[in-house]
């Protein structure tokens, strides 16, 4: 029989430095409620100056380890995939050194890069590996630090972005065990690249020979774009991966979303015909925390859910990219 990946761990990390609407409305000339209108964001977290992504990934995968009980060492997990837009380096990878700092030596261990989609593509990845059989045990990480990378002069994107770090531990298991997963639904369209980017500072750029114009070195999006793409994307995402598997609207105990905007979290629930009170949202506390958004969530709503539930994850990032995924829920209990 094939083996199906197990949610078995579950951790989250967000840095102690909570930054409120109040004092960025301050710093913009705008106003809470402006804010909190517009998002549903009332604060968001963000790193102290010395603290990095890999920082918090470490963080967030020793509480994920220590939740299902994994002691870590030497061939304690076989695998560490790490979704993130913040890496430390252009190069290395950062997931790497995580692994070697959460004493995971010889781990094969990488990153994936498909911005608030990343966690959902790490999660397939891990678990087709295995289903594969070339892995036991995996450890599967969002983590970002996105105030690194905004532009302080950029009221839209300052006051929507969180720093922070969830991950999840899959193991090797049956496919009526609580926690398996059940499937997935993935996709891109590269035409519309420029919807979420950050334009200076890769390989595009330097390859022609000039100087970046002021401000390509920070993230930017075309707000209104995005927010129409990601409810169109994230509901049918959904809608495919729920026909394929044969569960029915009705069958899900809680959608766990992408949290990026509250209005489009309300919007993918309603085109679903899933009822507002089953949509988890914990943007009002984190803000968007892109790759790390739906493992934060999840720990942030473990105590709600009840084992054996159905939950359907969705998300939409740069690229673009868009991903949803379905499990059961597990007897786990975050760290």
């Amino acid at each position: 029989m094939p083996l199906t990946a197990v949610l078995t761990g579950l951790g989250a990390y967000l840095p102690p430095r909570r930054v409120s609407n109040e004092e960025l409305a301050d710093r913009f000339d705008t106003t809470d409620e402006w804010i909190t209108s517009r998002t549903g964001i009332r604060s968001r977290r963000w790193a102290d100056p010395g603290t990095s992504t890999g920082d918090l990934a470490v963080e967030a995968g020793h509480r994920a380890l220590k939740s299902a009980g994994v002691d870590p060492g030497p061939g304690a997990v076989d695998l560490v995939v790490l979704a993130t837009t913040t890496p430390d380096h252009l190069c290395p990878a950062t997931a790497p050194d995580v692994a070697a700092r959460l004493g995971l030596a010889g781990a094969a261990a990488f990153d994936i890069s498909a911005v608030c989609s990343g966690f959902v593509y790490a999660l397939e990845t891990a678990a087709n590996a295995i289903g594969a059989g070339r892995a036991r045990t995996a450890l599967v990480i969002g983590a970002e630090t996105y105030s690194t990378i905004l532009n302080p002069a950029d009221r839209t994107t300052s006051v929507i972005f969180g720093d922070g770090a969830g991950a999840v531990v899959l193991t090797a298991g049956d496919a009526d065990l609580p926690g398996a997963l059940h499937g997935f639904e993935l996709g891109s369209d590269g035409t519309q690249k420029d919807v979420i980017c950050i334009p200076a500072g890769g390989s595009r750029q330097r390859a022609a020979l000039t100087e970046p114009a002021p401000g390509d070195e920070y993230f930017a999006m075309e707000g209104r774009k995005v927010f129409l793409s990601a409810v169109q994307r994230m509901s049918e995402s959904s809608a495919s991966l729920l026909d394929r598997i044969g569960w029915p609207v009705e069958s899900l105990g809680h959608l766990v979303g992408h949290q990026a905007n509250v209005r489009i979290l309300r919007a993918v629930a309603e085109q679903l015909g899933i009822p507002a009170e089953r949509a988890v949202v914990n943007l009002d506390q984190v803000g968007n925390t892109s790759a790390a958004s739906i493992p934060i969530a999840l720990a942030d709503a473990a105590a709600s859910l009840t084992v054996g539930e159905r939950v359907l994850l969705t998300a939409f990032g740069g690229g673009l990219t868009w991903g949803s995924a379905a499990l059961t829920w597990p007897d786990v209990v975050p760290a």
